[in-house]
């Protein structure tokens, strides 16, 4: 007579072989991974929206590797727990928490006023924040708040940081966009969105419109020994999605997460681009490119109309007060 196991065993091994592929899948689909050993000792970084998801993650791997990062976040205090779990994991002591809201100018303005005070170089800024599909609000200055996060704040940010990032050349900035952006369109006549508001539609605009600032960023940077691209990071698991009540509902969370959760990257895994676009010495001087999973990629017809990109940074530099001191 031939021994069987018993049915229990079968079946707890069949469980145990499906997980296993699950995570092979997820693994997978969590696109490539930076495979470099390149170290940014004593390079100053600053990230947004650090204190968690792909942000945070990008910030612990540069801390890991000799970084001093400076985490920009809206909520201070649960940036420090972040930055306490960072240094925790890294030992490196070389982490910062600053409040900087891209939802208020005042802040962008003060946060970079202060950085300026406490460091002499700027060798890679992360735009990493954003928000996506929120309900119909409007950051201090009356932008929506979409365009006025996403876009706009990173635009001010950037633009008044950018003698730092001269001086520090050759460096880096990284706009964390979305594959979104082929579904946008710059509404010129309700750029902002105030005759009509179309959540899914202000949040393609916005990622559209971080494309177009790359674009005319690396144009205006030509020389300079800065470089700004791109990335997507592809659909990740993060607060980000906190407004999207489907995702969130319990008929989601019974009937779809399970069957999804493979194909849906975890944090670390939306960082892989970031962080290679932070380290690989093979980009030193690509400018005004657009990677996704660690490959450069083409954008939509949108996203390379110059004519465009002109008009917004126009439009930005005045939205944003750029060429005033208050």
């Amino acid at each position: 007579m031939v021994w069987q196991p018993p049915r229990k065993v079968v079946y707890l091994s069949a469980a145990a072989t499906c997980i296993g592929l699950a995570y092979l899948v997820k693994d997978y689909t969590g696109g490539k991974k930076y495979e470099g050993s390149s170290h940014v000792d004593k390079k100053v970084v600053i990230i947004t929206g650090s204190n968690t998801g792909i942000g945070k993650e990008t910030a612990l791997e540069l801390a890991k590797r000799g970084a001093h990062v400076i985490m920009a976040c809206r909520d201070a205090r649960k940036c420090e727990l972040a930055r306490q779990d960072i240094v925790l994991q890294t030992k490196n002591k070389y982490v910062y928490c600053r409040t900087c809201d891209l939802a208020s100018q005042s802040s962008i303005r003060q946060f970079v006023e202060r950085f300026k005070s406490e460091h002499q170089r700027l060798d890679i800024l992360i735009n990493n924040a954003g928000v996506m599909r929120c309900p119909h609000t409007k950051t201090k200055e009356g932008i929506e708040m979409q365009l006025g996060v996403n876009h706009m704040g990173h635009f001010l940010l950037t633009n008044l940081l950018l003698d730092k990032l001269k001086a520090s050349a050759p460096s880096r900035i990284i706009n964390v966009s979305s594959v979104a952006h082929h579904k946008g369109h710059i509404n010129k006549e309700d750029l902002n969105s105030d005759q009509h508001y179309d959540k899914a539609a202000a949040y393609n605009q916005s990622k559209l419109a971080n494309l177009l600032f790359t674009r005319e960023l690396a144009r205006r940077l030509q020389g300079a020994g800065v470089t700004v691209n791109a990335v997507h990071p592809g659909i990740v698991d993060t607060e980000i999605i906190r407004h999207m009540s489907f995702f969130n509902s319990t008929l989601s969370a019974i009937f779809l997460k399970p069957f999804i959760w493979m194909f849906i990257k975890s944090p670390q895994q939306g960082a892989r681009t970031t962080v290679y676009m932070a380290l690989e010495q093979s980009l030193q001087g690509v400018s005004g490119k657009y990677f996704n999973d660690c490959t450069e990629e083409e954008v939509a017809p949108q996203a390379k109309d110059d004519t465009m990109a002109q008009w917004l940074w126009v439009v930005s530099e005045k939205w944003t007060r750029l060429n005033t001191t208050k």
